[in-house]
């Protein structure tokens, strides 16, 4: 693998915890049902370990429901493992929280710079509806998207992997060694990456790599290798321009 990230062609992006503040969108989409119920007891932490707990299980059950119903089971999962009630309405209006997820400060910004770079490619678990609504933020034209609503199946199903390989091959003739994939997600990109031998760059925006907390992904047992770590978009963008200087 290359040891300059110039050398690739194409960024394939994680989307949700990457670009998008995917743990502070689900903890305030969470607010609603714990203020229901007078639940003030519950720390972020605790409650993005359950949504991670929650949303494992559940794209593994159910692997061809689209995002925001299949958001909607968590939810309920959530409520149910708390011990409190929900409602369909609470848990619809969770499922369709998404759109309502921030774009990190750095997003933008250095998704525009690296755009005249690379082509940038997104692989996300939502459905196309709920990343239309996110890319609104994130102010750049991606090259591609491919969407669990496209392959059938969630991360960290290979299936999606493969889907983006062939279509990247059939769409624009780039091999897997022009590829870079780009995810702060061990468990939900990382580990898949490695097993299809790409090169990956972690953006470990929760600085697990320093002790940080699991936050809302599932905890690995071993932390699969990445080439390049950074702790923001903004690092990576930098990396970039020092390779070009």
């Amino acid at each position: 693998m290359s040891a300059r990230l110039t050398n690739y062609k194409v960024l394939t992006f994680d989307c949700y915890g990457t670009l998008i503040d995917w743990e502070g969108g689900i903890w305030d989409a969470l607010q609603p049902l714990l203020m229901a119920n007078q639940r003030d007891d519950l720390s972020r932490r605790q409650g993005l370990k359950l949504f991670a707990t929650h949303e494992t299980i559940q794209e593994a059950a159910t692997p061809d429901m689209l995002y925001p119903q299949m958001l909607g089971c968590v939810h309920a999962s959530i409520a149910a493992d708390l011990g409190i009630e929900s409602s369909a309405q609470l848990d619809a209006d969770f499922g369709a929280s998404v759109p309502h997820w921030p774009a990190f400060a750095d997003s933008a910004e250095s998704l525009r710079y690296l755009k005249t770079q690379f082509r940038l490619v997104i692989l996300s678990n939502v459905n196309r509806a709920s990343f239309a609504a996110s890319n609104r933020k994130l102010g750049v034209e991606f090259d591609a998207i491919y969407t669990a609503e496209d392959v059938g199946c969630y991360k960290p199903n290979p299936a999606n992997f493969q889907y983006m390989l062939d279509h990247l091959h059939s769409d624009f003739g780039l091999a897997k060694d022009d590829v870079m994939h780009t995810a702060q997600s061990l468990h939900h990109d990382h580990r898949q990456a490695r097993n299809f031998e790409l090169a990956n760059t972690w953006i470990d925006r929760q600085q697990l790599s320093k002790g940080g907390d699991w936050g809302a992904t599932a905890k690995l047992d071993e932390v699969p290798k990445t080439d390049f770590l950074f702790y923001s978009m903004a690092e990576l963008a930098d990396a970039v321009r020092a390779e070009l200087t």
